[in-house]
């Protein structure tokens, strides 16, 4: 079986799975409200010049994620 990793560790042009949300109420209600559930598949498309925040591809819409948030996203990569 494959490792979780956090959204974190998914590079430009990776793809992954999310597997499970770990982050607090307010901030995983919002999660929850832009389609990051167990299953969807998330693309990280690049990254501002400071490299913080990264831009995933969410369910057809571009996301900025900040790396802090990132780290309550478990994800699976998809090979």
């Amino acid at each position: 079986m494959r490792e979780s990793l956090c959204l974190w560790d998914i590079r430009p042009g990776q793809k992954a799975r999310v597997v499970k949300i770990t982050a607090e109420r307010s901030m995983h209600r919002r999660l929850l409200d832009i389609g990051l559930v167990e299953g969807t598949l998330v693309e990280c498309l690049g990254e501002s010049p400071p490299g913080d925040p990264r831009a995933y591809l969410i369910r057809g819409a571009v996301i900025a994620i900040r790396s802090r948030d990132c780290r309550d996203i478990l994800v699976r990569k998809e090979e």
